[in-house]
């Protein structure tokens, strides 16, 4: 019995050293994955699907006439897909459109209609976009619940570009952006706006700085240029009260014309009332650059008190008490009730 048991021992060696000279073929070696692609394979694809209801009620009194309407502050809709294909690269296509609520209901006025590529060098978009002036300037202003707002920035300013080349590169808590508008059918047949920025973004402060030129056409007639330099402050002083503060110094060339110079000013605040309660409120001035007794003159400032409740995360019910004053016309006022539900879904795979 011993000597079977000894013998059985000495095949089992045998058979440990002949695996050890010739492993399995059928189990190859796994390779090592890259640390750097690991995680980034788990979801290659996204697409985000979103949309948000905005319609408002209220009593307007405009140019001495007064009247109540349904209104609407922007409802809109949209689908963005982004495709990682790299650590560091990645394909996106955006596309939004509006939802006429005050008329008819309507959906397909374009807000955004781009593809982007994102590199190691930073990234670049074609199409319909967010200007830097939007981006660095407005945005930190625009928190109200209304069509115009930020009120000073409303009247002449960008909010959407087409034909537009843009750039975008981010280092730690700096952002840059340029942007470029390229419209060859109308206006110059080179470049018909640029916009380029500077932000800095840490620990809830915000500090950006804008520069913007754009040509000024009649058909085809060149009347001259519009440049802007621009400033925005912004800061969550505590978890309840917002700040935020935009400039836009404005120069008007023309030909054959005096050139002159205006400005805007945005100024709001957050504060939140509870958990499901927040108050706004803001401060703005517009100035066109013409003289007061110009009947060209359109330059305004008012201020707008806004009471919200938030009853849950997607929604919003809000109250809001709008005044603007003109310079050479008769004033704006009005007392309007809206309500926002906001619907967003992703999808990963």
């Amino acid at each position: 019995m011993e000597d079977i048991k000894a013998l059985e021992a000495q095949l089992a060696d045998l058979k440990r050293r002949f695996l050890q000279q010739s492993p399995p073929k059928d189990k190859p070696k796994a390779r090592k994955k890259d640390k750097k692609m690991e995680g980034s394979e788990a979801h290659t694809h996204t697409v985000d699907v979103y949309a948000t209801m905005r319609p408002t009620f209220g009593r307007i009194e405009d140019r001495g006439e007064d009247q109540y309407d349904v209104r609407d502050a922007l409802s809109h809709a949209g689908v963005k897909a982004t495709h990682r294909f790299n650590e560091d690269w990645a394909a996106e296509l955006h596309g939004e459109w509006s939802i006429d609520v005050q008329n008819t209901g309507e959906f397909g006025r374009s807000r955004r209609a781009y593809t982007a590529l994102v590199t190691p060098i930073g990234r670049f978009g074609i199409g319909k976009q967010r200007p830097a002036q939007y981006l660095f300037i407005a945005e930190y202003v625009d928190i109200f619940n209304h069509a115009n707002s930020p009120y000073a920035y409303d009247p002449e300013s960008i909010f959407f570009v087409d034909n537009l080349i843009s750039y975008r590169v981010d280092s730690g808590p700096l952002t840059f952006v340029a942007v470029g508008q390229f419209d060859g059918a109308n206006n110059d047949n080179n470049n018909d706006l640029f916009n380029m920025g500077l932000s800095y973004d840490k620990d809830g402060l915000h500090a950006a700085v804008t520069y913007q030129m754009n040509e000024v056409y009649d058909q085809q007639t060149h009347l001259g240029e519009n440049s802007i330099w621009a400033a925005a402050f912004a800061y969550d002083f505590t978890d309840k009260l917002y700040a935020a503060v935009a400039y836009q110094d404005k120069t008007y060339e023309r030909h054959n014309i005096v050139d002159r110079d205006g400005s805007t000013f945005d100024l709001s605040f957050a504060y939140k009332l509870g958990k499901h309660y927040k108050l706004k409120t803001g401060y703005f001035d517009f100035d066109d650059g013409f003289d007061d007794s110009d009947p060209n003159n359109q330059s305004f400032d008012g201020f707008n008190i806004t009471f919200e409740w938030l009853p849950a995360p997607p929604l919003r019910v809000h109250l809001e008490y709008l005044t603007k004053s003109y310079a050479n016309d008769q004033d704006f006022d009005s007392l309007s009730v809206g309500f926002r539900y906001d619907f967003r879904t992703s999808i990963k795979y």
